[in-house]
């Protein structure tokens, strides 16, 4: 069982509650804090001091005081008046990781929150409850207000949840869960939804996926370096360690590694190509600079997941509740924006090497690798699809948080539009998948034609099991389940287990 504290969380937790359905609890100093933390909001209720969303209205209607006998009421009509989402349902995954972000926030003793609410998110993760929430409505400050609302709703016995695959009410959910509806104290509508977590459980999500992917590029780009008989030079460790960036030193690795006792690149060692084309040749310092990218997500990821993101904040040492703007989600939105163009960019050179693959003016090999060139198109449209995809992504990855506009009457007058900004990384994301199966699909059959000659160790691998889901094209087939097929190794790591189980395992950072 994973113990929330609030300090402690990591990014293998999350993915391990979002999507092997580990259970979770709170520890003995998560519990302390939110009970010690509650003690002091309980001691504002009873004051007639106003203080923001306690015994105020909120964004633009903090100036107005709210008497105690209503206070129940305002955190209620919170949730119902912001649960203003629109679109497809976020997908399960994304939103178990925001409960359990959610909770993890609440444990730290800044939030003024009731044990038996955290408690009840808690139950919502190991039963299964899983809320329905647009995916669309937050702009990303002010924290994501009308997604996290719409997962509160189901604790009140209102809105939509899927339980066991089945979408029903939330009243529906907690009856059959046998659960009672929440009642809503003094500040705790206001410390459910005033946060980051949609934003940063998508990015969650996509970071955990954007590893695997990079990972992916290496081998595509390996298998396309054999098909079109590459040289090895431009991998020489001592050209990346003149410039010295971690992504590039674990790219130039993984391609030696990859390609390594390969008779196919031996067999041409000594011809007069003097040095591959870029996308080839520079697979180190494009692929690796994703991959730094990466890394700095991560680090944005790691303090994000432990951090209290609501406002007021309550100090649990002076019992004071300060306003600030931990809602905020620019630090998010910056580093999504900074993926999304990791991600493309993977897409692009991949588009680049189907290209160069597909061309029999620039390959040596047959033309849209078909046998029968002319009365077979081969793998020729696989390219306009991929080309179709990176267009697609270029629109993407314009950066969401150069966007702001201002909400609550102008109160809120600087927004980071970070929820927008994670969801378009996990669509590129998406997108790539396919454009590097087509490059593997392209790669694959372009390997076949220069047997009997074989590709090294790990290529070998990956030809081996890209083989065992998808025939060589002898004549023209539809293509589009070969390309799902292999976008299927991509997602659910089947290509880089079998790679790994060849050559060790790869290297991110």
């Amino acid at each position: 069982m994973i113990l929330l504290d609030g300090y402690s969380l990591t990014l293998a937790d999350v993915v391990r509650v979002a999507r092997e359905y580990a259970e979770v609890g709170l520890s003995e100093q998560g519990r302390s804090q939110i009970v010690a933390s509650r003690t002091i909001v309980d001691r504002i209720l009873e004051d007639e001091t106003p203080v923001y969303g306690i015994s105020t209205g909120f964004g633009n209607f903090s100036q107005i005081f709210i008497s105690k006998e209503k206070r129940e009421k305002l955190q209620k009509n919170l949730i119902l008046s912001h649960a203003t989402g629109v679109g497809e349902h976020l997908p399960a995954d994304v939103v178990r990781s925001a409960m359990l972000l959610r909770a993890n926030s609440l444990s730290k003793g800044y939030s003024g929150i009731k044990l038996s609410t955290v408690e009840m998110l808690l139950t919502f993760l190991n039963r299964r409850i899983c809320p329905a929430i647009p995916a669309k409505g937050s702009v990303g400050a002010s924290g994501d207000l009308a997604p996290l609302s719409h997962m509160v709703l189901v604790m009140l016995g209102e809105g939509q949840a899927y339980v066991n695959g089945r979408l029903m009410s939330g009243a529906q959910a907690l009856a059959e869960s046998g659960l009672e509806p929440l009642a809503l104290g003094g500040k705790e509508g206001l410390a459910l939804i005033n946060g980051t977590q949609i934003m940063t459980a998508v990015g969650c999500m996509v970071w955990e996926d954007a590893v695997n992917l990079m990972k992916s590029a290496d081998v595509a780009a390996a298998l396309c370096t054999e098909a079109l008989k590459g040289t090895r030079t431009a991998f020489d460790p001592r050209i990346t360690q003149v410039r010295a960036h971690i992504g590039q030193m674990a790219t130039t690795e993984n391609m030696l590694r990859l390609t390594e006792n390969s008779p196919i690149i031996e067999s041409h060692v000594n011809c007069g190509k003097i040095q591959d084309a870029y996308s080839l040749r520079c697979v180190p310092q494009v692929h690796g600079a994703s991959k730094d990218a990466l890394r700095r997500v991560e680090e944005t990821l790691n303090i994000e997941i432990n951090a209290a993101t609501d406002n007021p904040l309550i100090m649990p040492d002076t019992g004071e509740a300060i306003s600030g703007g931990n809602f905020h989600g620019q630090p998010i939105a910056l580093v999504m924006d900074y993926l999304k163009l990791a991600l493309a960019e993977l897409g692009n050179i991949s588009e680049r090497r189907t290209n160069r693959l597909l061309d029999a003016h620039l390959s040596e090999l047959p033309p849209f690798l078909t046998a029968y060139p002319g009365e077979d198109s081969g793998l020729m449209i696989t390219q306009y699809t991929a080309a179709s995809l990176v267009s697609e992504n270029k629109v993407l990855v314009h950066p969401a948080s150069a966007d702001s506009i201002p909400t609550s009457a102008n109160q809120e007058d600087h927004v980071s539009m970070g929820t927008i900004a994670a969801r378009q990384a996990r669509e590129i994301l998406e997108n790539v998948r396919y454009i590097l199966a087509i490059e593997c699909l392209a790669a694959a059959q372009g390997i076949d034609f220069l047997a009997p000659l074989t590709p090294g160790q790990g290529t070998g691998a990956a030809h081996k099991a890209i083989r065992q889901a998808v025939p060589h094209l002898d004549e023209d087939r539809i293509p589009a389940p070969d390309i799902q097929n292999i976008y299927q190794l991509l997602a659910d790591g089947s290509l880089i287990k079998a790679v790994e189980a060849a050559i060790g395992p790869m290297k991110i950072y």
